[in-house]
């Protein structure tokens, strides 16, 4: 049994988050001495993230007894989506090209293949870390983190009821699943920070991107003025009223296809993956923002929408650190050297065709973590850029949380075939 954190109330935990936003916001902001050329080295971003990581490392936080990152999941993330949505132009979006979907399915093919490569090239030089029969055979496990990586949580427990991995081996593969992604999630936030020398190595044309970028900068200065009490009122209201039709309306939509159809209630199907509730959530959220941005409702943009929806990515990304442990990394080697090689084939295949295709570093990082995090990562990394691109990101996710649980079901089928073979 895990050791007690010292911190186990959650407002506690809430203020010592909030406290570490807080100082790298204002070191950040510092422009001259050590924290100025800190920052232009490490970005401030990703030390919203590992601060928090630390304070679990140390044992002062704990994500076991903390509902933090759940309420910063399902309440501030869709109202971020909505604040972040109302200033979209959704053909810009589409003018974006094909390259954010080649990008995304990039990364798909590098989760399907990496898997029984890394089983492959991990089975030579230690053939038992990858062996196993029956509910033990490692290729079970390592199915739930295809599923994980490839769609999300819903995906990755379709997996583990298709599969019937053993239970009590299945907390090494939880492990494995957060620490290499959120060791993949720290590398992506720090290359943030260098994304225009990224950019030049790729010879990316990352003109689209910046004329979205402009479009939004330019209607909020041509709308911008000082926020009052009632604006401030009108946006948490809309944004709050739409998470609570978006909550309400995925736990009918779940429990609509599992009492209707029995497909969604059979574990070991692909489709059951479908009746998550955080899916439809986010989908809803989604789609109610995009329709408020023809609407009068838009113009909250100049009051401070995607600033506020800023905040909330902010708490969400404090949050999401606090489930790294650093002191975990090296609690199971031979299964985090068949993750980290895994994971390592994903990233190397998304740099080639990058390259090849000359696609910017933001589809790269956006179409990775539509795939690795999903809905909860995807629109973090992709709001980093832009507040205004979020939604590219959640579009993607959505895209990843459908076809998850098939493309899962490939891996592990090539993984199975990849233990016969080792």
């Amino acid at each position: 049994m895990a050791n007690q954190p010292l911190f186990t109330n959650d407002t506690a935990t809430f203020g010592l988050l909030m406290l570490m936003l807080a100082l790298v916001f204002y070191t950040s902001s510092l422009k001259t001495g050590f924290w100025a050329k800190f920052y232009s080295i490490v970005p401030a971003l990703l030390m919203c993230y590992l601060l928090p990581a630390v304070l679990n490392s140390l044992g002062l936080i704990s994500p076991s007894t903390s509902k933090v990152y759940s309420i910063s999941k399902d309440f501030l993330l869709p109202a971020a989506l909505v604040l972040m949505t109302l200033s979209l132009d959704l053909k810009s979006v589409f003018n974006l090209g094909p390259k954010a979907l080649i990008m995304f399915l990039t990364g798909t093919i590098g989760i399907v293949i990496g898997g029984p490569i890394a089983m492959l090239l991990v089975s030579i030089v230690s053939p038992e870390t990858v062996g196993g029969a029956g509910p033990d055979a490692v290729w079970r496990g390592l199915s739930t983190l295809a599923g994980s990586w490839i769609g999300g949580g819903a995906n990755q427990t379709a997996m583990y009821e298709i599969f019937k991995y053993n239970p009590e081996k299945y907390g090494a593969m939880i492990l494995v699943d957060i620490v290499v992604a959120q060791i993949w999630m720290a590398f992506l936030l720090f290359g943030i920070g260098k994304k225009d020398k990224i950019d030049k190595w790729l010879k990316a044309d990352n003109t689209a991107i910046e004329e979205l970028k402009q479009k939004v900068i330019n209607y909020e200065k041509s709308v911008s003025r000082n926020a009052s009490l009632t604006d401030y009122i009108m946006m948490l209201g809309i944004a709050f009223t739409v998470v609570g039709i978006a909550h309400l309306g995925s736990n009918k939509i779940s429990t609509f296809l599992t009492t209707n159809f029995e497909v969604f209630n059979d574990k070991t199907s692909a489709l059951s993956s479908f009746t998550s509730t955080f899916f439809w959530m986010i989908t809803i959220a989604t789609v109610l923002g995009i329709i408020l941005s023809f609407t009068k409702a838009k113009r909250y943009e100049g009051a401070g929408a995607s600033k506020i929806g800023s905040v909330f990515i902010y708490i969400l990304v404090a949050s999401i650190g606090m489930k790294m442990d650093l002191g975990s990394i090296f609690e199971n080697p031979g299964l985090l050297v068949v993750g980290l090689i895994w994971m390592a084939i994903h990233v190397l295949l998304l740099i080639v065709i990058a390259k090849i295709i000359k696609a910017p570093y933001f589809f790269l990082a956006v179409g990775s973590k539509a795939n690795v995090g999903g809905a909860a990562s995807a629109p973090v990394v992709a709001a980093a850029f832009h507040p205004s691109l979020a939604t590219v990101g959640v579009l993607l996710a959505v895209v990843g949380y459908a076809i998850g649980t098939f493309s899962a079901l490939l891996c592990a089928t090539l993984m199975e075939l990849a233990s016969v073979a080792g």
